[in-house]
């Protein structure tokens, strides 16, 4: 093996394709799961923990009989949040962006603009925000998954799906990139 990237041969970066390929069957899903639960911690002022929304969200958009990419995009649309939550959605859509179609991919980066309808009018921003997409393939599926699952997901008392019954769909959706680069 090369200690320096100029010296890699065919061989090597072989090599180093595979051991990628093992490392994102083997631990990708894991490393989201053990991410969301994470979100337990961060409250930010709503009724119900960044956990129990993501929860809703997923469930929410499970019993609307969403695609398997939907419900992990719903469940994962805020997992940004662990690391900037004023650049949560593009955070969250780059960590999908491997896994998941085009259009959920900008649904997911977008999804804040979107939210907006509900709360930029109170910051001094163009509630109308989302409108700038409207042309936009993928604008329908941010329109759903922010107003049917992202916006009404704040209910502490609502009976969410447990995170654990999420896994079979995130290690599907995160053990099958559609690009490795």
């Amino acid at each position: 093996m090369f200690t320096d990237m100029h010296d890699g041969t065919a061989e090597d970066w072989a090599h180093i394709a595979q051991a990628h390929r093992q490392h994102q069957q083997s631990a990708a899903a894991k490393q989201i799961m053990e991410s969301l639960a994470r979100l337990e911690a961060i409250e930010v002022g709503f009724a119900a923990n960044q956990l129990t929304h993501s929860l809703m969200a997923g469930t929410l958009a499970r019993r609307a009989g969403a695609s398997e990419e939907e419900v992990v995009a719903a469940l994962c649309h805020d997992l940004g949040k662990l690391f900037s939550i004023p650049n949560h959605g593009p955070i969250a859509a780059e960590m999908l962006k491997p896994y998941v179609s085009e259009d959920i991919y900008h649904a997911i980066y977008w999804h804040q603009s979107f939210q907006g309808r509900y709360y930029f009018e109170h910051l001094g921003l163009d509630p109308e925000a989302r409108e700038r997409f409207r042309d936009e393939s993928w604008y329908d599926f941010a329109v759903k998954l922010v107003d049917e699952w992202d916006a009404p997901a704040f209910d502490p008392a609502f009976d969410v799906d447990p995170l654990e019954s999420f896994e079979p769909e995130v290690t599907r959706v995160f053990s099958s990139p559609r690009a490795m680069v």
